[in-house]
């Protein structure tokens, strides 16, 4: 079943013709071609924050082409719930395609980038299902947020309207340039949603005013450098200059001293004395200013700024605490949201013939440990019981078992917390009584085993009257 099938299946199972547009919606997001106004009245100026113009500032492009690669890089599987509660990797027929190859004209990696560039940019990303003739899912196309609309029935349902878009197939004979699906053949993941569940918004809502100031002072350096790094200025004349004589003064002015002109000597007969009025590039601090504007870039997006250099890393030996705090405080909320989001679209939030499914992203990925490193953890995990042989070479080295590897190790002096509680019910450091010890029998009397129940009672009576 092709793209259109599919679109025609869902049409059929259920559409809302009296559904209608977010209000204020219109495209990817709450404001999908500009941030509001940066400033009250920018408006009337002509003044706008567009995603396309503050995509070109570099700390914005740098956070989110580092987080979106982050995120594709990881190795995204299928994994099954065990008996026991543990999460292992898994192969189904009905899962496992769609997560090699996502669609016919992307890896799986391209596939996650793109849905992670399209929530950090625009804050949705909306993925297209196509599915077979079981209704299981073969293909997922991640579709233009500017070109898809969420809708709400009168009833609460909620639709998508989707706009022509060849890649993903909608532009086949039959269909119309416009289809409206019901959200059971579409994936919306979204970014916080700050005004309506429906509607995600994007980092760039808060970092936008930051990213064109950034710009507009690389605007002015590159302006104040093709200058020859001379600021503007004024000239002042003598007094009695008519008009023609202080245009041609300004002409030659310009002449020697315009763009391409750098280093030529200036003759004017005038009696003309230059006054510069822009600072220089160390008056107005432009270093610091582009750097406070990079890194508010980076704290919207929550990236530490080292990352797309910005200042230097924190001085610690280990990288790994920096890779944490990275993966916790930026990608982590991401990769959930990406997996729990897919999981409903593929139908694998409810066991499936008594096996429960699910997706996820191997975050070892994101930590490439050095030999050293992975030989010390490996050890530490064996020798902690932690880990069996076998684990630990497949996680930190890719090897194969070996014969006797299955089994963890443990030291034999560990003891459980339940035996030394049942040892220390009794105090540890006291003797125990030895039991007495009874008399041997005279060399003429039978031994005890020998006799009667009522003898052996009178023996005894006897050997308490000799101890006597």
């Amino acid at each position: 079943m092709g793209v259109i099938a599919s679109i025609r299946s869902a049409l059929a199972r259920g559409l809302a013709p009296t559904a209608a547009p977010l209000a204020g919606v219109s495209g990817g997001g709450w404001w999908p071609t500009t941030v509001r106004e940066p400033y009250t009245g920018a408006w009337q100026q002509n003044v706008e924050i567009r995603q396309d113009t503050v995509l070109t500032y570099s700390a914005v492009f740098a956070c989110v082409t580092l987080i979106a690669s982050d995120i594709g890089k990881l190795c995204l599987r299928l994994v099954k719930r065990s008996d026991d509660g543990v999460w292992l990797e898994a192969d189904s027929p009905a899962f496992s395609p769609v997560l090699r190859k996502a669609n016919r004209y992307q890896t799986i990696a391209k596939t996650v980038e793109q849905w992670i560039t399209s929530k950090l940019v625009w804050g949705n990303a909306y993925v297209l299902k196509q599915r077979d003739g079981r209704g299981v899912v073969v293909a997922l196309y991640v579709l233009d947020p500017c070109r898809v609309t969420p809708l709400v029935a009168p009833d609460g349902s909620v639709y998508y309207q989707l706009h022509r878009n060849d890649l993903a197939g909608e532009a086949v004979t039959g269909i119309a340039d416009t289809v409206i699906l019901p959200a059971s053949e579409i994936i919306h993941d979204t970014m916080v949603c700050l005004f309506h569940p429906l509607v995600g918004v994007s980092p760039i809502y808060a970092s936008g005013l930051a990213a064109m100031q950034g710009l507009a002072i690389q605007g002015s350096a590159t302006t104040f450098f093709t200058n020859g790094s001379r600021p503007s200025g004024l000239l002042v004349v003598p007094a009695g200059m008519t008009a023609p004589q202080l245009a041609q003064a300004k002409t030659d002015w310009e002449t020697f001293n315009g763009p391409g002109n750098a280093g030529k000597v200036a003759v004017i007969a005038a009696d003309i004395k230059y006054t510069q009025l822009t600072m220089n590039a160390v008056d107005a601090q432009l270093i610091e200013q582009l750097k406070w504007s990079a890194e508010t870039v980076c704290s919207c997006y929550h990236v530490p700024p080292y990352m797309i250099g910005v200042g230097d890393p924190p001085p610690y030996a280990n990288v790994e605490p920096l890779l944490q705090q990275y993966y916790s405080q930026c990608i982590q909320s991401l990769l959930n949201n990406f997996e729990k989001s897919l999981d409903e679209g593929l139908g694998i939030l409810e066991p499936v013939n008594g096996t429960q499914y699910g997706t996820e992203f191997d975050v070892d990925d994101l930590i490439w440990m050095d030999t050293l490193t992975k030989t010390k953890a490996a050890a530490d995990a064996i020798g902690s019981g932690g880990m069996a042989p076998d684990e630990a070479r497949m996680k930190y080295f890719g090897l194969g078992p070996v014969t006797g590897g299955d089994t963890p190790y443990m030291q034999q002096q560990m003891f459980s917390l339940k035996a030394l509680a049942k040892r220390d019910a009794n105090d540890p450091f006291v003797r125990p009584t030895p039991a007495p010890v009874a008399a041997a029998p005279a060399s003429d009397e039978l031994p005890p085993s020998q006799i009667t129940a009522t003898a052996r009672h009178l023996y005894a009576k006897a050997l308490e009257a000799r101890a006597a």
